[in-house]
């Protein structure tokens, strides 16, 4: 199928061209299930799962997000704390600037 380009106006060739990367897309699908397919085929005619060779999980694991307890506490609000990690609160850098020191300002 031949499409003579040089006879398409402005419209016509964006179409064309959405046209051609869909088409560009869905062939790659397809030819990354049959690559899958032909993987697992070998695997399995060898004996093994697909877990054997690339583990149980597929990607890596999540590390788990739990709260840290505080690190520090600003003497004016006890009731503000921080845990040391992340950027450092206001309270904390007030503190520093007024001439205290990071054990200073310690739990």
């Amino acid at each position: 199928m031949a499409v003579d380009i040089k006879n398409l106006n402005h419209s016509q060739l964006n179409d064309l061209i959405s046209k051609a990367q869909l088409r560009q897309n869905e062939l790659r699908k397809e030819k990354v299930v049959k690559l899958r397919e032909k993987v697992h085929a070998l695997i399995k005619a060898e004996g093994y799962a697909f877990e054997d060779i690339f583990g149980s999980t597929r990607g890596k694991a999540k590390r788990s997000t739990g709260t840290v307890p505080p690190k520090y506490r600003n003497p004016a609000n006890p009731a503000q704390t921080w845990s040391g990690r992340g950027k450092r609160p206001h309270w904390f850098n007030d503190a520093l600037k007024a001439g205290k020191k990071e054990k200073d300002l310690a739990i």
